[in-house]
């Protein structure tokens, strides 16, 4: 996944940098090609929120691109442009961005208003499916009820990118699997794409192709899911299987991610199986999502 735009791209971002008092993001690059699901994970703070927010236009970077559907949505782009793109995009936060005093009937009204392509009786399919009362206050919803609620209403306009700032936080097990197939639904033409914020890595594993690192507002890793998952695996030796391992060649310079702990060593192996072919009599598990995600931030590299 690079940053070069090419027409299949429904997002992409090139080199975007921004600076706070005590934060930089610097030169990130990310891509949501068509028909695919990009789960971007982080630490809190480490730059996922700003870089949502640079595509939404709700703060503008000090440097780099981003392109929605191939068009320039900067601070300097074509206001007219960039409404008509927006059009094109759904966006679930982490909290409930409609009006408290507002029912959730009136949340369907108001966002008839701010999409050409809205459509009522999805809305009210969707509150259904959700159990969602259409009399009740935003306020006296539950975070996990907001949640669906926003979600509903992200969808109900057939957008072609979908932007997931932490949307299945605050859902039991259940209520996040039930999300997670009305995503499945969504993507099914293959012409949309999602960009998928999450701590919950084992959510991503069910439903993205990609996925992508930041930490400290930098990008660390951007890989296919299924590397991380059917191909990567973490070792777990003895110090002195350790030093063979470090001086066996089988890691290039700079490519050896390990952690210490009391009882042994953990390693990432990119690929576990040559590793098994390699090291036979070392344990190996495979990776996940949080096992790779902690070597690559957290490990030591020789």
């Amino acid at each position: 996944m690079n940053a070069s735009y090419n027409p299949n791209d429904l997002l992409c971002i090139r080199s975007l940098s921004k600076h706070y008092d005590g934060f930089d993001l610097v030169n990130v690059d990310l891509t949501v090609p068509a028909g695919s699901v990009v789960g971007f994970v982080g630490s809190n703070g480490a730059g996922k929120t700003t870089t949502i927010k640079s595509v939404l236009g709700l703060v503008f970077p000090d440097a780099g691109s981003i392109e929605l559907f191939g068009q320039n949505v900067g601070e300097h782009a074509s206001a007219k442009a960039v409404k008509q793109v927006k059009q094109r995009v759904g966006v679930v936060f982490d909290t409930c961005s409609f009006p408290e005093e507002m029912t959730v009937e009136a949340v369907g009204k108001l966002m008839s208003y701010s999409y050409d392509a809205w459509n009522p009786t999805d809305f009210e399919q969707r509150l259904t499916q959700f159990g969602l009362p259409k009399n009740k206050l935003v306020k006296d919803l539950s975070r996990g009820m907001s949640m669906k609620l926003s979600l509903a209403a992200a969808l109900a306009h057939d957008p072609d990118l979908l932007i997931l700032d932490e949307a299945t936080a605050g859902l039991d097990p259940l209520a996040r699997d039930e999300a997670l197939d009305h995503l499945r639904d969504y993507m099914r033409d293959g012409r949309r794409g999602i960009l998928m914020s999450s701590h919950i890595t084992s959510d991503l594993e069910k439903i993205a192709d990609y996925i992508i690192c930041i930490d400290e507002g930098r990008i660390v890793f951007a890989i296919e899911k299924d590397a991380i998952t059917d191909l990567a695996g973490v070792a777990h030796c003895r110090a002195a299987e350790f030093e063979h391992i470090a001086t066996s060649g089988f890691f290039a310079p700079g490519e050896l991610r390990s952690i210490r702990h009391p009882y042994g060593i953990d390693v990432l192996a990119p690929d576990r199986f040559a590793f098994a072919e390699n090291f036979p009599r070392i344990a190996l598990d495979k990776a996940d999502i949080d096992s790779y995600m902690g070597l690559m931030l957290k490990g030591d590299v020789q």
